[in-house]
């Protein structure tokens, strides 16, 4: 019996009669989380983690948004649907659907390894499980975290003694929380405006975050220097950088583990910290539903799926339109304040 159906909306549960994370306009959608490829404008009603929702408020503006806490069940047309832990960002969660005995979770984005700030992954045993591959390939694989942030900060203590600003680009909403919860105690962190936006949401809504300064013409070059300047990858190459005390940039992103795959060419550093699953863990992830079927939504879908299919795993690749993280920051970036 099958709970899910791939549509040109997007992923439609056939029998609760609503949409999870759909890219076109419908009456119900659920929210795995707040990026702008999963949340898009223009539905009726939106239900999402209780932490999704001032990202969504900051986002759409007046939309109609109803919330659930981790695993707190609520029936919608005879399914069961409840919300966990995908450890991707704050409040980001996999959608799990139960109906008649057959259970199907939808992923969103996740990763396996703690953050620090964002929920830790759960793994949810399923009979399908629909997942991304944006690192599915063997060559992704994620260092500990612990070792990449002693690299960031012994780079930015090296930037200091040579009278460098140190600035670190990251994308508003994950990321940038992520550092700036793991690089507390080193000295003051300064944010751009879209991040600062979203930090005050957070803290509003309970979440405990790291004091930091928000980045305004006033301060001074001498200041900024001293510190850490968190800033999205809009202005990474902005002419706003080039007016500080010799900038030094470094890039955070999953895609700085292969060099080539640098976007941003004058980048001084680039660190290999991503908030989606590498290869190891999404096959440990997936291996932990203990799922039947698996569909795989975006990334390397078809080397992935068909690495699957060779070890006994039921995989297909679906066309979708997540995976444009990069909209996030041209959309946060427009907002008003």
């Amino acid at each position: 019996m099958a709970l899910i159906k791939f549509t040109d909306k997007g992923i439609y549960c056939i029998q609760g009669d609503f949409y999870i994370d759909p890219w076109k306009p419908v009456p119900f959608a659920v929210i795995t989380h707040g990026h702008a490829d999963h949340s898009k404008w223009g539905n009726e009603c939106y239900l999402c983690h209780t932490l999704s929702k001032p990202i969504l408020e900051q986002r759409l503006g007046d939309v109609k948004i109803e919330t659930l806490a981790y695993k707190e069940p609520r029936t919608i047309n005879g399914v069961k649907v409840s919300l966990h832990p995908a450890g991707h960002v704050i409040g980001s969660a996999q959608v799990r659907l139960e109906y008649k005995g057959e259970i199907c979770v939808v992923s969103g984005d996740y990763k396996v390894e703690y953050d620090g700030i964002s929920t830790e992954f759960e793994p949810v045993k399923c009979h399908t499980f629909v997942s991304e591959s944006t690192f599915g390939l063997p060559i992704y694989k994620w260092r500990p975290q612990e070792e990449i942030f002693d690299d960031i900060r012994n780079w930015a203590a090296d930037n200091l003694d040579k009278g460098k600003t140190t600035v670190l680009v990251a994308y508003s909403l994950g990321k940038a929380q992520r550092l700036i919860k793991n690089l507390d105690g080193f000295g003051n962190i300064y944010v751009h405006n879209a991040i600062a936006n979203l930090n005050e949401r957070f803290i509003n809504a309970g979440v405990d975050l790291p004091e930091t300064i928000r980045i305004t013409p006033e301060l001074k070059k001498e200041e900024l220097q001293k510190g850490i300047l968190i800033v999205p990858p809009a202005l990474a190459e902005g002419r706003w950088i080039k007016t500080l005390q010799q900038a030094a940039t470094g890039i955070c992103s999953g895609w700085m583990q292969v060099r080539a795959g640098r976007r941003w060419k004058s980048a001084d550093a680039g660190f290999a910290l991503s908030d989606h699953a590498d290869w190891p863990g999404l096959l440990d992830a997936i291996k932990a539903t203990t799922a039947e079927q698996v569909f795989v939504t975006h990334g390397f879908t078809a080397t992935f799926s068909r690495y699957l299919n060779e070890i006994g795993i039921q995989a297909a690749e679906v066309k979708t339109q997540y995976g444009i993280e990069e909209e996030e920051e041209t959309e946060i970036l427009t907002e008003k304040g």
